[in-house]
């Protein structure tokens, strides 16, 4: 990888939507686990599953955009 390749790798990886996208995953992660802790019901520890579920995967997502920045 030569010295140009490497800089366009960094700005792609520096760019501010991947890291909002990682902060709303977050976000979405903690009301799930809020949400999972806050009440005893069934139906909504099985809602905070699955909110918890999507935010990982949001998350995830703005990750692998960063480490897959060529």
């Amino acid at each position: 990888m030569d010295a140009k390749e490497r800089e366009q790798s960094i700005e792609t990886a520096n760019q501010s939507s991947i890291y909002m996208t990682i902060l709303v995953g977050v976000i979405i992660s903690v009301i799930g686990v809020f949400l999972r802790f806050a009440f005893d019901a069934l139906w909504l520890s099985l809602a905070s599953w699955a909110i918890l579920a999507v935010g990982t995967v949001v998350s995830c997502k703005g990750v692998f955009k960063i480490l897959n920045a060529k």
